[in-house]
This record gives structure tokens, sequence and C-alpha cells, in this order.
């Protein structure tokens, strides 16, 4: 039997990509095949690329063939057509459907080869193997002499890592972006659980995120060399090594928030659903890991 999945999006819907199949493959004694390379071609948008190689995970790429060439973008909107008439649990192409949890994938009994696509971003299709998924999502840490010496810096002290995203412009509060009140809600909170912190910033444009940061320079670094998606994996690791966390309503930072901190880290997420014309870019009205707190 094989799981073969569409890897695809920025890292942290690659994450999710990732551990959904992996739990489907381990219980069903599966072999997991990841196609890390038809969710890309087309991305002319974001220009994003496969980043699973920065981490110890078990895998095989898949062929050409295993990728439905030639002719794929093709091939594969026939299987999708072809599978959605099916029962969800004799489809041979599991496509995402809608947003929220679907404890359906978690039954999943695969007879032969089964395609995966989607994001299937709720912990809950790899909690029950979590501790296999911590494993082997560890990041390979990066060998250049900043990024080592920011992460001593951030281990040599109580370090919150804050992600702040733009999805908008930043001055587009209440869209995408979560609003600048929650980063000072977050910050009021986290200096009552967490006194005497630094705060370690994160952002596409780090500029703007200082902005929504109401504390001292003194009690603030940017972390801004790490630039392009070919270093996002970096800013992820740098992430990690803090113990506590302040995400945007973003898959990058969700993950930076699960692999990261200390036993009992605090973590601090947006109280940001998805828009009626589901345009919002990551959906945390689910269920989110216990203890986290939602602000």
């Amino acid at each position: 039997m094989k799981i073969i999945t569409r890897i695809k999006g920025g890292l942290g819907n690659q994450l999710f990509c990732y551990a959904a199949a992996r739990r489907l493959a381990l219980a069903n004694h599966a072999e997991l095949v990841l196609d890390d390379v038809s969710g890309f071609v087309r991305d002319h948008e974001y220009q994003r690329h496969y980043q699973l190689g920065h981490f110890n995970i078990p895998f095989r790429k898949a062929t050409p063939a295993e990728r439905l060439e030639p002719m794929s973008r093709v091939r594969r909107y026939l299987k999708r057509a072809m599978n959605r008439r099916r029962p969800f649990e004799a489809r041979r192409y599991i496509q995402q459907e809608g947003i929220d949890f679907d404890c359906r994938l978690l039954t999943v009994k695969p007879r032969g080869t089964v395609y995966l696509e989607g994001y299937w971003q709720s912990e809950q299709y790899f909690k029950d193997v979590e501790a296999t998924i911590r494993e082997e999502l560890r990041i390979i840490p990066p060998k250049d002499k900043i990024n080592r010496a920011m992460a001593e810096r951030i281990r040599s002290c109580l370090a919150v890592a804050v992600h702040v995203r733009f999805f908008d412009a930043p001055q587009e509060i209440g869209v995408n972006n979560a609003s600048g009140d929650y980063y000072a809600r977050a910050v009021a909170r986290m200096e009552c659980l967490a006194p005497d912190a630094h705060y370690f910033v994160f952002s596409d444009q780090p500029a703007a995120a200082r902005d929504r940061i109401p504390l001292p320079d003194d009690r603030i670094t940017l972390v801004s060399h790490n630039q392009g998606d070919e270093n996002a994996y970096a800013d992820l690791w740098l992430m990690t090594q803090c113990q506590h966390f302040i995400i945007a309503n973003s898959t990058f930072s969700w993950w930076g928030g699960w692999l990261g901190g200390c036993k009992e880290k605090i973590v601090i997420y947006p109280d940001l659903e998805m828009r009626q014309d589901k345009s919002a870019p990551f959906n945390l009205s689910g269920d989110q890991p216990t203890g986290w707190i939602k602000l």
C-alpha cells in the first residue's frame, strides 16, 4: 500500500500536509510517498518551494508516474471528479472538503495506492501519533553564524517568540491580519505570566510588526535576517528555540508554538475565525492544543 500526498503551500501548510499523511500511512502500515513537485510548478504568485528536506522525516519522493505525469493537471482533475462520486472510505484520490476537521480521514483503510490532497489544518489529524510527528519534524539547524548566534541569544534568556504575519497591507486591520489590539492584549497577558521575558519578533514586515508590540526597544529583538521563502525553515527553527509564543493566524507560527518551547510553555493565539467567503488564511475556530490561550 502507498499513500502519495501532494505537498503544497508555504512551510506551515507543508507540515500539515505531511503530518496528516504520515498518520494515515502509520495507521495502515503503508508506504508514505511525497509529491514534492506538482504543488509548486504553478505557484507563480508566491513562488514557494518544497521545504521538508530541512526536517528529519523518513520519506521517498514520488516518481514522475506517481505524480501522474505526463498531463498531470488533467489526470488529477479526472481522478478528483471520479472519486467524488464514491463513498469517502472507498476513494483512491482523497481531496479535502471544506476547512473543518473531517474525522472520516482517521478511519480510512486504503487498498493499494491512495492519493491525498489537502492542507488538513488540525492537530486532530495526527494527535494519536504526536510523539512520532514531533520526532520526525525536528528541524535540521542552519549552519550559518548569524542564525547560530541568534539561537544562543534566545537560549540565554526567557524568550518569547512573537510572529506577526501580514496577509494584507499592515493598515488593513480586521480583514485577514490579526489586529494590533490582539498583540497589545497578548503582550499584556504574557507579561503577567512570564515577567522579565525578552521578545523575539518574526515577521514578513519587521518595521510594521515592531509597531504592534507595546514594549521598549530593549525588550525586543527583531529577527529579520532570514529573507525569502527558502530561508523560512531557519526562522521556524529559531522560533522553536524560544520558551513561550505569541502566534499569528498563521500555520507557520502555529508550528513554531507546537514544535518548540519548554514543557510548561505558554502559547497565545488570536480569536480570528475564517471569514464567510473563506478568504482568511487559517481557520482558528476549531479545537487548538490543550492549554493554548485564545485572545
